[in-house]
């Protein structure tokens, strides 16, 4: 207690205040550290990236770099890549890749950016819109599916039942009191 008591208030002189990343540095990378013991994953880099941050030209690249991106585009941030569900970036969904082929991890995020610059390149080619491919989504329906928490089942369209939904004609007839039995004084059939 005493070291918490007098080493605290010499900490404050390097206190610095959180600057949240501008609109010219969109990209996240990521990587693993194990304190300095030797494993394969800390080589491993990764990026993530909200793709409405990424500068496509207008509606048909946005589609196109998707179609490019398949199973790494999703439209809710990745849970490991520190972006907070509700940061608004939502609008067109995120971007994730990541490399651990080569041996220094300089060359593995190398890799990841040249590959990033490659689709924002070809994205941003006008000859071929991709407009007649959909979008690729059973990455994400895979990923329902095997949570298994009731999204899972065909024909929800992303909802869970509520009450709201219970058919009302299965619902038991109310029988109502009849005006004569709320009359003062009057009588009814029922005992």
């Amino acid at each position: 207690m005493r070291l918490i008591e007098h080493e605290i208030p010499r900490l404050v002189a390097y206190r610095q205040l959180f600057v949240p990343p501008s609109s010219s540095t969109p990209l996240i990378v990521r990587s693993i550290s194990f304190g300095g013991e030797e494993h394969p994953a800390v080589q491993k880099r990764t990026i993530v990236v909200p793709i409405s941050h990424l500068p496509l030209r207008d509606a048909s690249a946005i589609h196109k770099f998707k179609v490019l991106a398949g199973p790494r585009w999703s439209p809710e941030p990745p849970r490991d890549s520190g972006i907070g569900l509700n940061e608004g970036d939502e609008e067109h969904g995120y971007f994730k890749i990541s490399c651990e082929d080569f041996p220094k991890a300089a060359m593995n995020l190398k890799w990841a950016s040249d590959a990033l610059d490659r689709m924002l390149a070809e994205a941003n080619n006008g000859e071929d819109k991709f407009a007649d491919v959909p979008l690729d989504t059973r990455h994400i329906e895979s990923k329902v599916r095997k949570a298994k928490k009731g999204d899972h089942v065909y024909g929800r369209g992303g909802k869970r039942p509520s009450i709201r939904d219970f058919p009302k004609e299965w619902l038991p007839v109310l029988r109502s009191a009849t005006p004569e039995a709320t009359e003062v004084g009057g009588s009814s059939d029922t005992p």
